[in-house]
């Protein structure tokens, strides 16, 4: 089953070209990286994918119909993008975990915060933490729990472990590949050539705009 689907699509901004004829399948349960130069078009693809920014041209489907027909909101709840710089607001950890459930009118399931907390290697007692306290690698991954606390379908990745020691970056990649064992879709941008083959099945490659290859690796 082809849960995104790209369709010759186009994206110009400024009137530059930043993608041309961009046509792929991303299958449910599909570990994608995607690599290649910097200004390729990597993170724009990413964007377009979350109806962050719309194509000029072509077609992108989730589950069979037009992207640009689903409500923004409710679609970027079931595909998720997480920035390379993570953004957490308020005052402290629980006021971030929390709002998820805020704004769906839903009490707080502590025990879904307390498996992501030790699936991301974190102690429960963060949870009372003062945002700027956080270390950046504590943020980051913060920042996915919050993302992660209602299981999207796809799972957009912008660089999240390029700042983070090696340390973080081996538990950020452990969580990672257990959530996509749980049925969550990945499409992972980086520049780890390492990091882009050790848990994904293919890997799209994006060069001046444009794909190169898309390698079934596993």
């Amino acid at each position: 089953m082809n849960l995104l689907q790209f369709k010759n699509v186009y994206y110009n901004s400024d009137e530059k070209l930043i993608l041309k004829n961009i046509s792929f399948n991303v299958g449910k349960d599909d570990f994608i990286s995607i690599v290649g130069p910097s200004g390729g078009g990597k993170s724009t693809l990413l964007k377009l994918s979350s109806h962050l920014i719309s194509p000029s041209s072509g077609t992108i489907l989730y589950k069979g119909k037009d992207l640009l027909e689903y409500n923004p909101m409710k679609l970027r709840q079931n595909i998720c993008y997480c920035f390379q710089t993570p953004y957490l607001f308020g005052k402290d950890v629980k006021e971030n975990l929390a709002f998820p459930y805020n704004i769906r009118d839903l009490d707080v399931d502590f025990e879904r915060i307390e498996y992501l907390l030790l699936l991301f290697n974190l102690d429960k007692n963060i949870f009372n933490r003062q945002v700027e306290k956080l270390s950046g690698g504590e943020k980051q991954r913060i920042s996915l729990i919050r993302t992660l606390l209602f299981t999207p379908d796809v799972l957009l990745l912008d660089e999240v472990t390029s700042a983070l020691d090696a340390d973080n970056t081996l538990i950020v990649e452990k969580a990672i590949k257990k959530i996509n064992e749980g049925g969550t879709t990945i499409l992972w941008v980086t520049h780890n050539l390492e990091q882009s083959r050790k848990f994904a099945n293919k890997v799209l490659t994006i060069e001046g705009g444009q794909i190169k290859s898309l390698e079934v690796i596993k």
